[in-house]
């Protein structure tokens, strides 16, 4: 991606740890948004220091925790479910970003060979208490050696996007699916929010996708997009947190009805809050 390529955009804060603002700039070639300046690898992890960063975590402390989670388990079987489809078979299966390993926990049970990658030790701990052993990175995995690789909201973390796309083919079988959901700057709850946008979530994302982008990213290694799959639920979550960035608490009758109106006005725009994306390799 060639800087000479982007324009400013908008500018953001980290409301999560450390309050730092960011610019996001717009790669109108791509379609998509760069988190600048991104810190540098070895800093990332301590924009993670957080109780509150839900993934690395299975607490259960407040009303919103609670509800993520209830909302989480009904997701995590339509998920697997999901991947089923893709073939209407089962296979293996590797997750990137596997968290707590609930995901995994699910597609075990119902008989996919599981593998997983979580850098986070606090999460990787909480995922082996669950039976599901986590891996730190992809590199000692076999080339083509999987059927399905699942990537639910992780792309956007990923520090070296290329190299990453590039692993993702190394890894796929011929035929293969990679399923990967990411927020989608293009929604109405995003254009609603503006700089208090939750899925923004700098600089933690450092990217922030569109369906084009997608599409380009990946068609140029061959693997190409077939399907987009909107996540409804993203947006009600998406949204308290919003409110809670814009307002400093979360209105859950305001976040409910900018979620309800992103939804209703993504059946015309088709530009949900998240989306899955279906992409097989050529």
């Amino acid at each position: 991606m060639n800087k000479q390529k982007l324009n400013f955009y908008i500018e953001c804060r980290d409301y999560t740890v450390s309050g730092e603002k960011f610019e996001l700039h717009k790669d109108s070639d791509l379609d998509m948004l760069i988190t600048v300046p991104k810190p540098d690898e070895k800093d990332l992890g301590k924009y993670y220091e957080s109780e509150d960063y839900i993934s690395h975590t299975d607490s259960k402390r407040s009303t919103f925790e609670k509800l993520y989670h209830i909302v989480k388990k009904y997701s995590l079987r339509k998920k697997v479910r999901l991947l089923y489809n893709l073939n209407n078979s089962k296979g293996n299966l590797l997750d990137i970003g596997a968290g707590t390993g609930d995901f995994l926990v699910v597609a075990q049970q119902e008989n996919w060979n599981v593998v997983g990658v979580e850098p986070n030790e606090d999460a990787k701990a909480l995922a082996l208490k669950k039976g599901i052993p986590l891996k730190s990175e992809t590199k000692d995995l076999l080339s083509g050696s999987f059927d399905v690789i699942t990537m639910w909201h992780v792309l956007e973390h990923i520090p070296n996007l290329s190299l990453q796309i590039k692993e993702l083919k190394r890894l796929l079988k011929p035929n293969g699916y990679l399923v990967i959901a990411v927020p989608n700057f293009k929604s109405y709850d995003s254009t609603y929010y503006k700089s208090f946008w939750a899925a923004y979530d700098v600089p933690r994302h450092l990217w922030h996708f569109s369906k084009n982008s997608i599409r380009a990213l990946f068609g140029n290694e061959g693997i190409e997009l077939t399907k987009t799959i909107p996540l409804i639920f993203d947006s009600f979550y998406v949204s308290l947190l919003s409110e809670k960035h814009k307002n400093g608490k979360m209105n859950f009758i305001k976040a409910f009805w900018i979620g309800f109106l992103s939804n209703l006005k993504g059946i015309r725009s088709k530009e949900y809050s998240s989306h899955i994306y279906i992409l097989k390799n050529k």
